[in-house]
């Protein structure tokens, strides 16, 4: 499902952004890419979204990321180590797989990212997980 076509683009206020690979939606607790079906996300991808983005991750926010995998794409493992080198934005991360195949490439992915990654089977479960997460828990509390 389309974060677009879910309950949360109702519910929660977002910005999207538009790529000529795919859609980015910016809330305040998390990002969700919806990548274009067949692309190949890669170090040229990965730039163009850093650099649209750096105000933000640079920042010192702290914000949680959501891959809706629901066309199929590949997607270069590489790309977690590099960023976590360079960036300390993403507390977690939740990948929403659609078939078994897509399922063990995030599993793949889960060995290069070095935070808490959650393979998820629905977009549902994917945002509760992200929006339950302690740190913006403690955000909530405090305000």
């Amino acid at each position: 499902m389309k974060f677009e076509d879910s309950k949360y683009s109702n519910q929660i206020a977002y910005k999207k952004e538009v790529f000529s690979f795919g859609s980015i939606y910016v809330t305040k607790h998390f990002l969700l890419s919806e990548f274009n079906e067949g692309i190949h996300v890669d170090y040229d991808i990965a730039i163009e979204l850093i650099s649209r983005f750096s105000p933000l991750l640079s920042k010192g926010v702290k914000i949680g990321y959501i891959a809706n995998r629901y066309n199929s794409y590949s997607f270069d493992p590489q790309i977690w180590v590099d960023f976590n080198k360079d960036y300390d934005a993403f507390v977690a991360s939740a990948i929403v797989t659609y078939s078994n195949f897509s399922y063990l490439n995030a599993s793949l992915e889960k060995q290069f990212f070095n935070k808490s990654l959650k393979r998820c089977k629905s977009l549902e479960e994917a945002v509760e997980w992200i929006t339950n997460l302690k740190e913006f828990k403690n955000e909530i509390n405090q305000n």
